[in-house]
């Protein structure tokens, strides 16, 4: 519950910097929310490219928030996620003639492990030489988005782009007839649901299983938990591979749902935002599912608010980095909660007490 009230407190910060913000740019901040949030909630179609821009992030969000409960700082995101992506989407157009869901869990199976994969060497160097992991994933984020900047072009070339890969079938894309119908032919697709059984499956891994307590264990006290029996290289490295395979889905999710194709030269930002996702949803898997869909629709109603006023986009983003700031100094907000919840315990007990007399 406390960790409810400081995401929700980071998130009024954030929204009162954002009002002064506007205020300071000479436009009215009941009109900038209003249509930031019409932008995103007005019609069905918005809502389902809200809840498309919120896909990719909760994978992200998942990724981050797993190894944070596990210890390790995952940064690399963003490279296991384009990594994760160019396999799923080497596959569907390789072998776009197989039935849409063989072909469609290949895809999926062959994101995650790309992700892992990318993931897996930081964890190693971790578990066997003590490289922390914030270099090494770092450096693998670069070397991705080196290795699609050649392979791309090299092997996926567009038909009129050498930016950028050849659009996939509808026989591999995520998007199907009856969820852009029912959407008002937004770009939402079976990503989201994947998403959704992603967030149930860490929250059960986490919360429920041995192995579970084993990779927490050994992030609270590597010592202690090498003490216990547990293998802590061993814990290092799968929590990581496990990391880096959420990050992968996202790739998957945002190239063969979001979009169609790969261009190069981008490093996909979300893979960043999803340090932001995490820490608003403070590490909890549910928490951050919610966190995603927030940060999806500030993204979806920026440009709308920017075309109805004269409020520029990256106000949006400004709100973002803020409730970011504040949802990273949450220790300082839980002490000032717990320091109001106090106050408040410590009345009420010399009311009851003059009550008594």
């Amino acid at each position: 519950m406390r960790n409810v009230i400081v995401s929700l407190i980071a998130v009024l910060f954030g929204l009162i910097a954002g009002a002064i913000l506007m205020a300071f740019t000479g436009n009215s901040p009941i009109a900038g929310y209003q249509y930031l949030f019409e932008g995103g909630l007005k019609s069905i179609s918005r809502i389902g490219n809200t809840l498309a821009t919120a896909t990719p992030l909760i994978f992200t969000g998942l990724s981050v928030a797993f190894a944070f409960r596990t210890g390790l700082f995952n940064i690399g995101a963003a490279g296991q996620m384009l990594f994760g992506g160019f396999c799923a989407l080497a596959v569907g157009l390789t072998f776009d003639d197989l039935a849409k869901p063989v072909l469609l869990s290949l895809m999926i199976v062959v994101g995650f492990l790309g992700g892992a994969l990318w993931a897996f060497f930081p964890g190693l160097l971790k578990a066997k030489f003590n490289v922390h992991e914030v270099v090494s994933t770092i450096m693998m984020n670069w070397i991705a988005y080196w290795t699609i900047y050649y392979a791309v072009p090299g092997y996926f070339k567009g038909e009129f782009l050498e930016t950028e890969s050849r659009k996939i079938s509808d026989n591999a894309s995520l998007r199907v007839p009856f969820l852009t119908e029912a959407f008002d032919g937004s770009y939402i697709n079976l990503g989201l649901f994947l998403a959704v059984i992603a967030v149930i499956v860490v929250a059960f891994i986490i919360n429920k299983t041995t192995l579970g307590y084993e990779l927490k264990a050994v992030g609270y006290n590597r010592d202690g938990a090498e003490y216990a029996g547990i293998k802590v290289n061993k814990g290092i490295i799968l929590a990581m591979a496990i990391s880096g395979g959420l990050a992968g889905l996202g790739g998957v999710a945002f190239y063969a749902g979001n979009t169609t194709s790969m261009q190069i030269g981008v490093m996909p930002t979300q893979g960043f935002d999803g340090i932001a996702v995490a820490l608003l949803g403070a590490n909890s898997a549910f928490g951050v599912l919610l966190a995603a869909i927030f940060f999806g629709l500030l993204y979806s109603g920026r440009g709308f608010m920017n075309a109805m006023t004269d409020i520029p986009p990256e106000i949006a983003d400004s709100i973002i980095a803020i409730i970011i700031y504040f949802a990273a100094t949450s220790i300082l907000i839980e002490r000032l909660v717990t320091k109001v919840l106090k106050k408040r315990k410590e009345k009420k007990t010399i009311v009851d007490e003059k009550e008594g007399q």
